[in-house]
């Protein structure tokens, strides 16, 4: 609660439209294509320092792992290439999916980055 007694509950809904939207705002802004310019190993060598969203930082670089092409990628062959646990790359996967920046094909359980409409 605020200081001024308000506060605001959101359903699961009500949160994952924010952050989709925030998401589709974002890419106007900077456009996705830019994540392949990132540099995995600038990004590791960043990941110990207290500055930066260590967090954040895995989440970019298995965003940037997906080829702007359109072609699709397994999560086992993301996690190898950034050396990250199959799980938590996944995770990171399902939510860019849940928030329209990833696609997964239910039959291939392969991932690629959103086509954008």
């Amino acid at each position: 609660m605020s200081e001024n007694g308000v506060s605001i509950e959101l359903s699961k809904a009500q949160i994952n439209r924010v952050i989709r939207d925030a998401a589709q705002d974002a890419a106007g802004m900077a456009d996705v294509r830019m994540l392949d310019q990132l540099d995995v190993d600038a990004f590791n060598t960043r990941l110990d320092d207290v500055r930066f969203s260590r967090s954040l930082l895995r989440g970019l670089m298995v965003l940037a792992a997906f080829p702007a092409d359109g072609s699709d990628r397994a999560v086992t062959d993301v996690a190898k290439q950034l050396g990250m646990g199959i799980s938590t790359t996944h995770r990171y996967a399902a939510t860019f999916v849940e928030v329209g920046l990833l696609e997964r094909d239910p039959v291939s359980r392969r991932y690629r980055r959103a086509v954008k409409v």
